[in-house]
């Protein structure tokens, strides 16, 4: 699939990007780009793999000539770059905007006039319904690449999208939040015990993007089926995993939460391919011209189904504790034996 290829990871110096470039690193693949606008963790990204295969390109997806002057040779490119914690895209909403939205226009532009072969965007489940910035410009940026991939034949740069839910133990999650608390013998802060979320791993979240490479088609929005918890037993579960009893603290939810997130909307769920594992959105094909609706509509929205995190298989605490237990950095916390790659990765977080 990959062997002999370039392939180009912007905000490849995140947690995303490290996953991604682990999983082919040790493949036949000619060269792995990572693209950011951090030279220290590219610098730690160097000094840690000492692999001829990574190329390190600072830029950013704002700068059009950056990305294009990253993509001459590319075959595809995972456009992972964003602007991601829901506080600081609610104080800057412009800034999301010109990373979220432009930036992928940005990125989608340049791979169309260097002949990459394939693009991927990543998106999240706070696009759907989405009532804070972040997932606002994070469903601008759907629209632009479900728009973009109209304007290309496929057979050239074929655009699409993954959506998922919260990958656990990220920087800005709950995970961290709570082992710090422990560690710091403070009470759990918890929003709302019965606040439910998406529970999906780093390398989870890899697959859905090589599912999508391999099975999308132009303008497509693929959705892993993922489990949630409510957060009242995720907080319990990392109790017990660290055998403490901390109390845990109602503070209430923060602006611009929900109590559950979305995966699919119920208009998109109407029209979803479910694929057993996956949902495959496919794009709306129709042109500009919408004359012949006016007197014929097109679907029936009678239907109340959506996909999302209160409908989803429900883990209780013991399975979460499984979960939660293959992460390498709980386990790194709870003092197991892990990778020196993994540990050490710990300390770069996301872009």
């Amino acid at each position: 699939m990959f062997n002999g290829k370039t392939l180009l990871i912007t905000g490849g110096t995140g947690s995303f990007g490290n996953a991604v470039m682990k999983r082919f690193l040790d493949i036949d693949i000619k060269e792995i780009r990572i693209f950011s606008r951090d030279e220290k963790k590219q610098d730690d990204m160097r000094k840690l793999y000492k692999n001829d295969k990574l190329k390190f390109y600072i830029g950013d997806v704002r700068d059009l000539a950056s990305v294009k002057n990253a993509m001459h040779g590319v075959d595809y490119i995972f456009h992972a770059a964003a602007l991601k914690q829901v506080p600081s895209c609610e104080f800057f909403p412009l800034e999301a905007v010109k990373t979220n939205v432009l930036g992928t226009d940005n990125v989608l532009s340049g791979a169309i006039e260097m002949g990459v072969k394939k693009v991927i965007c990543l998106s999240t489940d706070k696009a759907a319904y989405p009532i804070n910035a972040m997932g606002i410009s994070k469903a601008m940026m759907e629209k632009v690449f479900v728009a973009k991939a109209k304007t290309v034949d496929p057979e050239r740069t074929l655009i699409c999208g993954t959506r998922y839910g919260n990958v656990m133990a990220s920087r800005g999650s709950v995970i961290p939040l709570f082992i710090d608390q422990i560690k710091n013998g403070q009470p759990l802060t918890v929003t709302d015990p019965n606040m439910t979320r998406f529970l999906m791993s780093l390398e989870e979240a890899v697959e859905l993007v090589v599912f999508a490479f391999q099975n999308a088609e132009a303008g497509d929005i693929m959705v892993q089926k993922s489990p949630a918890s409510t957060i009242g037993d995720l907080a319990q579960a990392i109790k017990e995993l660290f055998n403490v009893d901390n109390d845990i603290k109602i503070i209430g939810t923060r602006h611009g939460e929900k109590r559950y997130e979305t995966l699919l909307t119920k208009e998109e769920y109407i029209v979803a391919h479910d694929m057993g594992g996956f949902f495959r959105v496919p794009a709306d094909k129709r042109e500009l011209n919408y004359d012949k609706y006016y007197t014929k509509g097109d679907h029936d929205l009678s239907c109340d189904k959506e996909y999302n995190s209160d409908n989803t298989e429900r883990l209780n605490v013991r399975q979460i504790k499984e979960k939660l237990l293959t992460l390498d950095y709980v386990r790194k916390e709870l003092g197991y034996t892990v990778d020196k790659n993994e540990a050490a990765m710990t300390t770069v977080v996301s872009e």
